[in-house]
């Protein structure tokens, strides 16, 4: 059996994304998985080093806040590679649906150069669906679809 862990690479903010994921999967689920984040700067007294937690090992699947350009994740891939642990996944909270290379999203970009599969609470696309549902918000779409047709795919 293959040793799992989730780390975090968004240093502050997503933090409590991976406390909370190992705890409801811990409560929910009995897993209890190890997790880890990295530090904006590695620390040289103490324990020392840029990670915090548990030791980077086995399959370890990357939580983040959102995706953008998909730049924490090669990010997350070089320190899991250092450490000598291996990529499982990613889970993101937003999808911005930004391009990656050429016509490729930034989520797909990162499928296809890791072999990862990303999965995303929401996406831009889910919300401005939202939107485009609630006439409160009809003040926000052309510039959600502004947004979209500037950075995004369709």
């Amino acid at each position: 059996r293959r040793q799992r862990q989730m780390c975090i690479r968004d240093r502050y903010k997503g933090i409590p994304l991976v406390s909370t994921t190992a705890m409801a999967l811990s409560e929910q689920h009995g897993m209890d998985l190890p997790f880890a984040f990295n530090r904006k700067e590695a620390k040289t007294h103490g324990e020392g080093g840029n990670i915090v937690g548990a030791p980077l090992a086995g399959d370890v699947v990357v939580i983040d806040d959102v995706m953008t350009a998909g730049t924490a994740i090669r990010e997350s891939m070089a320190i899991l590679d250092e450490s000598g642990a291996r990529g499982a996944g990613v889970v993101i909270g937003l999808d911005r649906c930004e391009r990656g290379d050429g016509k490729r999203s930034a989520v797909q970009q990162v499928e296809q150069d890791w072999g990862l599969t990303v999965v995303s609470v929401i996406s831009l696309h889910d919300i401005i669906a939202w939107v485009e549902s609630n006439p409160a918000m009809a003040q926000h779409l052309k510039a959600l679809e502004r947004y979209r047709e500037l950075y995004g795919v369709a």
